[in-house]
């Protein structure tokens, strides 16, 4: 697996229309073939500067997405927000922990609103 960690700095006021496109973004390459998942985080002392963290199972899928037709739209958007040049940094995975993604059990109705066919239980003493 392998990691991109990508630092954009925004045009003053450009944050919100930057996010509304990068979630899009996001959200389409969910569908990619290779995507592990991704980040977008916002540094809380610089309100111009964001970092996208973004998981693939090989930098060829990544470099796939980027001639996917999803991509090229939320590129036009984007390019226009941001002050400069991003800067990537590539990472090899060595480990990789999360919290379980699996479903939580079903939780049992409250004995209340039940009808029960079998007799009523004595108490002990």
């Amino acid at each position: 697996m392998m990691t991109i960690v990508t630092h954009v700095h925004l045009k003053e006021g450009a944050g919100n229309e930057w996010d509304a496109a990068m979630r899009t973004r996001l959200s389409a390459a969910k569908e990619r073939p290779g995507w592990v998942g991704g980040q977008l985080l916002r540094q809380s002392d610089k309100p111009d500067r964001r970092v996208i963290v973004g998981t693939w199972k090989t930098r060829t899928a990544w470099e796939e997405w980027h001639h996917d037709r999803n991509f090229a739209a939320t590129r036009g958007r984007l390019d226009g927000l941001e002050s400069g040049p991003a800067e990537h940094w590539w990472h090899e995975v060595v480990v990789d922990v999360r919290k379980s993604a699996a479903a939580p059990l079903a939780a049992s109705k409250p004995a209340t609103n039940r009808t029960s066919k079998a007799k009523p239980r004595r108490r002990r003493r």
